[in-house]
């Protein structure tokens, strides 16, 4: 397990501050029970923020039919839909939530080469929220796998998410599993599938990155 190496300044203003609030106590309250508490409850948010910013070490689920969960958390949407911006088709979306708890670093869902990546600057809805997907802050990522299989990807900032972070270009080649970026805080992955793939898995599911199948194809 290692640190995002695009979240040591993240982490650095997280330990500042909570520094600062513990210092402030002692130095200007002295009322000890509060100090002490105060001081728990900073050690504790360090160390819950620092958790968002870990990449976990994943076993893969190794299958180049796979479609893999980009990230951890909970199926919250499983239909059809048109996916208007690149493949333009209809589509299978499954999108999984991440909450304040889950790790929110990302994975390629599948083997293949990037052939569309693009950022969109948006706005901060909650991410569970069906608006967010068109409106929020968002990548979307189209990859293409040996067999010829196309599936996108889109991460979704949240309510508190303020970065996502993208390695994809078109043109790079990717292994399921491996890292593909981290999104700040709450936020969402939706997936756009063949209408002929065969999903695994319904609404309300736990998903694990790199680790559950949310499709085979």
């Amino acid at each position: 397990m290692k640190i995002d190496k695009n979240s040591y300044g993240s982490i650095a203003i997280i330990y500042i501050c909570c520094a600062a609030v513990i210092a402030a106590m002692f130095l200007l309250v002295r009322i000890d029970w509060l100090d002490w508490t105060i001081t728990g409850v900073a050690i504790w948010v360090a160390v819950w923020q620092t958790k968002f910013f870990l990449v976990p070490n994943k076993k893969v689920t190794s299958c180049d039919k796979n479609v893999l969960s980009v990230a951890d958390g909970r199926v919250v949407i499983v239909e059809q839909e048109y996916e208007g911006e690149y493949l333009k088709r209809d589509c299978i979306k499954v999108s999984v939530y991440m909450n304040f708890f889950d790790y929110h670093a990302n994975f390629w869902p599948v083997k293949g080469t990037v052939t569309y990546y693009k950022y969109h600057p948006g706005k901060h809805f909650f991410a569970f929220k069906p608006k967010s997907s068109q409106d929020n802050e968002h990548t979307c990522t189209a990859i293409k796998t040996p067999e010829g299989h196309e599936i996108l990807f889109k991460q979704i900032a949240g309510g508190f998410a303020r970065r996502i972070v993208n390695y994809a270009k078109p043109g790079l080649s990717v292994e399921a599993g491996a890292q593909c970026g981290i999104i700040k805080f709450g936020s969402r992955i939706d997936i756009f599938l063949p209408l002929d793939a065969q999903i695994k898995v319904k609404v309300g599911d736990l998903a694990v990155s790199c680790e559950s199948v949310i499709a085979t194809l």
